[in-house]
């Protein structure tokens, strides 16, 4: 379901094998403002901006996921539906590397979206789109953008060599780019700052996306310049809390490990581990609790990162098994409410997501904030898979789409999800 998701979140001409009825084609004239064709990729999450930072994290993930549990994803019946979700965030990245020194990072104006209440295959408003170059630079954007594309490329390389190629060329590029002229993306993006405001800096992704050429290209430079990165912004004096589309600490961590062998970034992989087992705050049900907006996607990122050290012969039996007691309260083994926390899954589930298309009734009835916010029912398309934003702390929840910081969903949201899912398969 949750591939059914990401088709349900695409913009742009849809494919003939679309498998999602009620959406449609959408934002077609994205980049006309600036000459560009910069249709497709991904809405963000229940709003239609399309924001690259969080985007190009969702494409890294979902390809870290497919690279280390292929097996998962056969068995499930899903490796060419997660190929093209990946490709359809790719091809769009393709197209908004316009120059060498010039990225588009994200089309639509939050404040202007934030105001409308519609479906997206009926959009009217202004849809301006927002690039970094060399005079306003965006390091942490253009190194997890690259990231995203090395890691495409592994998935791509024994399918489309050619276009992995393709994909390879432009993070290499999308890195000196990032490493030369340095900033974070919301300075030159003013607009990103309403969603996904820099908060751990560039240095994080600098390590990220040179960690992800080196195991793409096999080649130690990026290996030795990752540990200049590593120097220069303090990281062995660094401790993990959330892994997240803001802060890819953890998954530094994670693998420079793998690939450079040294104890002391093992060392720093389980003082995380251990912390979120040990010491890290958890809801009364038993989900680990690292943020109010969107714990579910915390909590999903975090079994995959332990899901992944088992993998690898980190506590094998442990991580595996804390991992999964993560994933299953996701699915819905909690006692409290007894249901899951994906949309369409399982005999309960959330029925009111805060997403715009879904809320939206089949025309000619009119959809507004009036009618998504006063209609008490559930959203008359059934969302798929999207994986809601999660309880507090103290175990509340509510399915409301009134109340977005727990019932909206989101691209990246889904995105580690997905991998921690394989990796159930492959243990199961």
């Amino acid at each position: 379901m949750s591939f059914l998701f990401y088709e349900a979140e695409r913009s742009g001409p849809l494919p003939d094998d679309m498998r999602v009825p009620w959406r449609g084609d959408s934002a077609l004239d994205d980049g006309s403002d600036v000459g560009h064709d910069l249709t497709g990729g991904y809405y963000d999450a229940g709003d239609l901006v399309k924001f690259g930072f969080p985007m190009a994290f969702t494409i890294t993930m979902l390809s870290w996921g497919l690279v280390e549990f292929p097996d998962g994803f056969s068995a499930a019946g899903q490796t060419e539906y997660a190929q093209a979700a990946i490709k359809w965030a790719t091809d769009y990245f393709l197209k908004c590397h316009t120059a060498k020194d010039e990225f588009w990072g994200q089309v639509g104006d939050s404040c202007i979206d934030s105001n409308l209440w519609g479906a997206p295959e009926y959009m009217t408003m202004e849809r301006p789109s927002y690039k970094i170059d060399e005079e306003n630079p965006g390091s942490d954007l253009a190194s997890e953008t690259a990231a995203a594309l090395a890691a495409s490329y592994m998935v791509f390389k024994n399918v489309d060599l050619e276009y992995a190629t393709q994909l390879l060329d432009v993070a290499k590029e999308l890195y000196e780019f990032a490493d030369n002229f340095r900033a974070t993306y919301d300075q030159s993006i003013d607009d990103a700052c309403t969603g996904y405001h820099s908060w751990s800096g560039y240095g994080d992704e600098l390590c990220w996306a040179g960690l992800w050429l080196a195991r793409a290209t096999g080649n130690d430079s990026y290996l030795t310049r990752v540990k200049g990165h590593w120097d220069e912004f303090g990281f062995e004096y660094s401790a993990a809390y959330q892994f997240s589309w803001d802060d890819k600490t953890a998954g530094v961590y994670a693998l420079y490990w793998l690939l450079d062998g040294s104890q002391d970034y093992l060392d720093h992989l389980n003082r995380h581990l251990n912390w979120l087992k040990d010491s890290a705050p958890y809801t009364p049900e038993g989900l680990v609790f690292l943020g109010d907006w969107g714990s579910n996607r915390y909590a999903a990122n975090a079994a995959f990162l332990s899901l992944w050290a088992a993998k690898y012969g980190v506590d094998t039996d442990l991580n595996n098994e804390w991992g999964a007691r993560q994933m299953d309260q996701l699915l819905g083994a909690n006692t409290r409410y007894n249901m899951s926390f994906v949309v369409g899954f399982g005999d309960k589930y959330p029925e009111r997501p805060h997403h715009r298309g879904s809320s939206c009734p089949e025309p000619p009835e009119v959809c507004d904030f009036g009618w998504a916010f006063t209609q008490p029912g559930p959203n008359p398309h059934v969302l798929y898979g999207g994986l809601v934003g999660g309880p507090l702390e103290n175990g509340d929840y509510e399915d409301d789409r009134q109340n977005y910081q727990q019932n909206e969903v989101a691209c990246d949201y889904n995105a580690a999800y997905s991998g921690a899912l394989a990796a159930l398969v492959e243990l199961s």
